[in-house]
């Protein structure tokens, strides 16, 4: 009954933690069995306890992929998706629009009155030029209602990338948020400081997704179930 109880609870604790990507329910149920095997001071149970000690040694040492933390990341980068200017996208700065003095009564007043026209239309034309380097052509030739089908795409593989977390097809993701990657380095602005928070976030989630997977107990198990037959 003893081992039944235990390859029961460590089953379901495996099945908690695919579900969680969190390994507290393998430690809680490895402590509880190594605990209850060695007041049971059995020695037919010997090799359970060892098997056991050894999966509780390797869930302590693991490193897991951090699902909670990769998924917010994901998160905050789809809310910015809409603010990510495009390469050829220019913000022109704007001049105020205060109206020269009326009615100059003396030459001082006229040349101080060029003066400011002249800075004014300074400013304006250097708002109409301004030279950047577009490294993909196809950033360049991108039309502005096509920003927005864009950042669609954009989220579309983010989500595709969450939901691939979601299922455990972590290569599937680790795809889409590299599609992402390739996306916003050749059709947004390097220089803007949206984009560049969006691929810091994005570095971010694929540096968590680097983690292993949740480790089985399969040497428990195995222990547990050569025991239950009587071998």
């Amino acid at each position: 009954n003893l081992v039944l109880d235990i390859e029961s609870s460590l089953r379901l604790a495996q099945q908690q933690a695919q579900l969680t990507s969190s390994l507290e329910p393998l430690l809680g149920a490895l402590k509880t069995a190594q605990s209850r095997l060695q007041r049971a001071s059995n020695p037919r149970l010997i090799n359970i306890q060892r098997a056991i000690d050894r999966d509780l040694e390797l869930v302590k040492s693991v490193q897991i992929t951090d699902l909670p933390g990769m998924l917010l990341v994901l998160d905050e980068i789809v809310a910015l998706a809409d603010e990510l200017p495009l390469a050829n996208e220019f913000n022109r700065p704007t001049a105020n629009s205060t109206k020269p003095a009326e009615n100059a009564s003396s030459s001082a007043s006229n040349a101080a009155w060029w003066h400011t026209l002249f800075d004014r239309v300074w400013v304006e034309a250097k708002g109409l030029l301004r030279v950047s380097r577009i490294d993909s052509p196809e950033a360049a030739l991108l039309a502005p209602e096509q920003g927005f089908f864009l950042r669609e795409n954009l989220k579309l593989k983010l989500l595709n990338a969450r939901l691939g977390l979601l299922a455990r097809q972590n290569d599937a993701a680790r795809a889409d948020m590299q599609a992402v990657s390739v996306a916003l380095k050749k059709y947004f602005d390097p220089g803007a400081r949206k984009t560049q928070q969006a691929v810091q976030l994005l570095e971010k989630a694929q540096a968590l997704s680097k983690g292993n997977p949740i480790p089985r107990l399969d040497g428990s198990l195995a222990a547990l179930a050569t025991a239950s037959s009587g071998k």
